[in-house]
């Protein structure tokens, strides 16, 4: 028996089958091999056609099923992971109003203040456990006041995950944990939120029917079934955004336990069962994939937006003709500091962690005579190490301590250099796993469809492939504390 794992990242679509005894991936492909476009019109925009990410997934599922490494009949459920926070708007045919304003887009921060006002902080801190900020709401918000023709049409609402559902089964659902990321949840009531809603002026018909996450959110249709050379009415049993599926994929369920990844953003993720808010909204709290109103389990999510998306960008700029691998050998070369070149690898929009500023991608301190590419490879990675250690500070000053974080063999966490710097920096130790987001989403599909009895039986054969300690945190606390005098310069 198979499992299919769909997950919608900003950069590929990535799919993977799972075997649902060994609960491990005996397929995967992903597509396209490059990178998906995102449009940026404007400073501080960033967009993505839906229908792209559609026809991504298409062909990934195309290409997985030509490898002849499964039989598609034997896939009993779909799961699906999905980029954060975007929009998505349909009219009443299903048809697409405009491209999705996505999760690193920051022109919705000034509504959401305005919202924030009307509310309140102690309502949003207690209710909405998070500023509405530039989240999704507050980005239906921007086009409500500048694209009102728009407007009129939409029907539905969705984040990125549920469209793909909706391609698939032609059905329109969301989850709590959905709503939660948008800001559209009331923690208090288990509810959506009268308070954004009336705050927005919002028409309630726009939100659509609410399902269980780990439930039937319709069956593949006949006419997709027959374009991608699958069964017909193979069920949909799972939707979830990417860092709360991230860390079902790691078997990060229970207060205490910390989930981390560093693809195009970075991201540490806390399990907790109390209704946590940062007072300045830094680092945020959404519904986590096992929440109940009886068992509550809050994921505290810290998002540094600016992660491998700097790292691809010094390839493209620096290492044109190199592999990452290649790139991760050079930074090896160098001694932790960077002969004292520091990078702030700020530079894809507004930082919530920042408290929303944005203050661009910083090089300090190049001295033309001495620093070379393999520098900027190095210090590109350490820079996105301190980075992780800023925001993991917050979370302790919200009294959350980890011990030790589990991530993905994947992204950033490829490369020695950077988890060498991750742990000394942060003084915490890593375990790699080798779980990804479509074999997250492959398993939450099985746990969805009641192939899994409970969470654990999904994680039977789930074991570390490598642990990290730190060894170099005296050097690394220095090297910190200077890249922090940097940053708290650019802050200013």
């Amino acid at each position: 028996m198979l499992l299919l794992g769909i997950d919608i990242g900003t950069s590929f679509i990535k799919v993977s089958a799972v075997d649902a005894e060994t609960q491990l991936s005996v397929a995967s492909t992903q597509y396209p091999e490059s990178e998906n476009p995102i449009t940026s019109l404007q400073s501080g925009w960033a967009e993505q056609d839906p229908e792209m990410w559609w026809q991504c997934t298409v062909q990934a599922i195309h290409k997985l099923i030509e490898s002849k490494k499964i039989d598609p009949k034997n896939i009993a459920a779909i799961g699906v992971s999905y980029q954060m926070h975007g929009l998505v708007l349909v009219d009443n045919q299903q048809k697409v109003l405009r491209d999705a304003i996505i999760w690193c887009d920051s022109r919705a921060v000034e509504i959401g203040e305005n919202a924030l006002e009307k509310i309140g902080e102690g309502r949003c801190s207690s209710c909405l456990l998070n500023s509405p900020g530039n989240f999704t709401a507050s980005k239906l918000g921007w086009v409500k006041e500048n694209e009102p023709e728009i407007y009129k049409q939409v029907d539905k609402i969705m984040l990125p995950g549920d469209f793909i559902a909706m391609k698939l089964t032609g059905e329109i659902s969301i989850t709590s944990s959905a709503l939660s990321e948008g800001i559209f949840w009331d923690f208090k009531k288990d509810k959506i939120s009268e308070d954004v809603m009336n705050a927005f002026g919002f028409d309630n018909s726009f939100i659509p029917k609410v399902r269980e996450l780990f439930s039937s959110h319709g069956t593949v249709s006949a006419e997709v079934a027959q374009r991608l050379g699958l069964p017909e009415n193979i069920p949909v049993t799972y939707k979830a955004g990417d860092q709360p599926n991230n860390a079902l994929s790691l078997n990060v369920l229970e207060p205490g336990e910390v989930a981390a990844n560093a693809g195009t953003s970075g991201v540490i993720y806390a399990v907790t069962d109390k209704l946590f808010a940062d007072k300045f909204s830094r680092v945020n709290s959404f519904v986590h994939v096992n929440h109940t109103t009886e068992k509550k389990r809050i994921g505290v999510l810290l998002c540094i937006n600016g992660a491998a998306i700097m790292y691809n960008w010094a390839r493209k700029v620096y290492g044109e003709n190199l592999s990452y691998s290649e790139m991760d050998q050079l930074a090896a070369t160098i001694k932790p500091g960077s002969d004292g070149l520091f990078i702030l690898p700020f530079g894809n929009g507004a930082e919530r962690m920042l408290q929303n500023n944005i203050i661009g991608a910083q090089i300090e301190n190049i001295d033309l005579n001495k620093h070379t590419k393999a520098h900027i490879f190095r210090a590109v990675q350490e820079g996105i190490a301190f980075a992780f250690r800023y925001g993991l500070d917050i979370m302790r000053e919200n009294n959350l301590h980890p011990t030790i974080i589990r991530a993905g063999k994947a992204n950033l966490f490829l490369s020695n250099v950077f988890i060498q710097s991750f742990v000394n920096a942060t003084g915490v130790a890593v375990e790699l796993y080798e779980n990804d987001g479509s074999v997250g989403a492959a398993l939450g599909a099985g746990i969805g469809a009641g192939i899994y009895k409970s969470y654990g039986n999904a994680y039977t054969k789930f074991k570390p492939i490598q642990k990290y300690e730190p060894s170099n945190v005296e050097l690394y606390e220095q090297l910190y504390q200077q890249w922090k005098k940097l940053l708290k310069i650019k802050l200013k």
